[in-house]
């Protein structure tokens, strides 16, 4: 089972930010979380996500320096399944197809190159 669908989504909201930060406190957390939630609330959660395994923590004079444990391209696959999963019926082909006909999304000629090169290559995995 995917890990990140076992955590909540204030839990996924920090590792969100612990991600983004590469390493975080309490209060690098306080400070970039978009709602009220309370310091407590905060070092709570931190230890909950530590519990679970998804964080690690060291001391920094009186903060605990927080690390996440999977390295962030793992945790990204694990993200980018879910999101398959629940909005696209598991199809990468439905995603790609919503996101290019965005009209807010701009593909630079470099960029659809290097995803043609990266289909002719998949293309011969299954062989």
């Amino acid at each position: 089972m995917d890990e990140q669908i076992k955590l909540s989504r204030r839990e996924r909201q920090i590792m969100d930010i612990v991600y983004g930060l590469n390493q975080a406190t309490a209060t690098d957390v306080l400070m970039a979380i978009p709602d009220q939630v309370s310091r407590a609330t905060v070092r709570t959660l931190l230890r909950i996500l530590e519990e679970k395994g998804h964080l690690k923590h060291h001391k920094e004079g009186r903060e605990f320096v927080y690390k996440p444990v999977r390295p962030r391209h793992r945790a990204g696959q694990s993200a980018l399944r879910r999101i398959l999963s629940i909005f696209f019926d598991g199809s990468l082909e439905k995603a790609l197809a919503y996101h290019l006909a965005d009209p807010a999304t701009s593909l630079e000629p470099e960029e659809r190159d290097r995803l043609i090169e990266l289909i002719r290559k998949s293309s011969g995995k299954g062989d």
